[in-house]
């Protein structure tokens, strides 16, 4: 789960963004105004989720939404945007904007736990062993598996652009092997919902790109999932 964190005020912006890694989301991004962050976005950037200062120089949070809201390949980002006024007047038009959220400041880590767990729950985060069992099933204790899903999302991240590059050379036997090997690390750790979107892709005639994003993609959550839910809880 990748995270955009925008605020033309580095305090605050650190802050937000400690917040966010002590909710154990750790793939963060910073921009220091509306138009860095455009740059980005329009660089390819796609975060699962965007925390947005509403009031910035060059471009504003609002003038932000906006712009997201009107492409089509951004609008479906949820942005939550992030500001000292709490007049009614300033959140109703943030929300009519199209915002998933306003949070004001001084920030509170509960706030920004519910919007990063909105986001899982609307991204389908996909069924898992409890950690638990996981840990018991291993003989292992949490900190223990934590490292495994720490090494296990650095894996995936890097087979993902492996695959595509034997894909593109016309090596499909290959990057079946490569899913494979993510398939079976999603069954060692428990990532059930993972495990099976990698086995629909293996049993497709062929490896079909979009499926197989899709399949990533959910692995990704799964592992943040667990990651979270070990990080709260212990053995949930």
């Amino acid at each position: 789960m990748k995270v955009l964190v925008v605020d033309d005020d580095v305090v605050s912006r650190m802050v937000l963004m400690h917040l966010i890694d002590s909710c154990g989301v750790h793939d963060i991004v910073e921009a220091e105004d509306g138009a860095a962050a455009w740059e980005q976005l329009e660089g390819g950037l796609r975060p699962t989720l965007c925390f947005c200062d509403l009031r910035m120089p060059r471009l504003s949070g609002m003038e932000l939404l906006q712009k997201v809201r009107a492409d089509s390949a951004l609008d479906a980002m949820p942005l939550v945007l992030v500001s000292s006024a709490n007049d009614q007047d300033t959140v109703r038009d943030a929300v009519r904007a199209g915002a998933a959220g306003y949070i004001v400041k001084p920030f509170q880590q509960e706030q920004v736990r519910q919007h990063l767990d909105a986001c899982f729950a609307a991204g389908g985060t996909p069924p898992a062993e409890a950690p638990g069992l996981t840990l018991q099933r291993l003989g292992v204790d949490a900190e223990r598996l934590l490292a495994y899903l720490a090494g296990f999302q650095e894996q995936a991240a890097a087979s993902a652009s492996h695959i595509e590059a034997l894909l593109a050379r016309g090596e499909p036997s290959q990057a079946r092997q490569q899913i494979e090997r993510l398939h079976l690390g999603c069954t060692t750790l428990g990532l059930h919902g993972a495990a099976d979107a990698l086995v629909a892709v293996l049993q497709a005639p062929a490896l079909d790109d979009a499926a197989l994003q899709s399949a990533l993609a959910t692995l990704a959550r799964s592992a943040a999932w667990q990651v979270r839910l070990l990080t709260y809880t212990g053995k949930s």
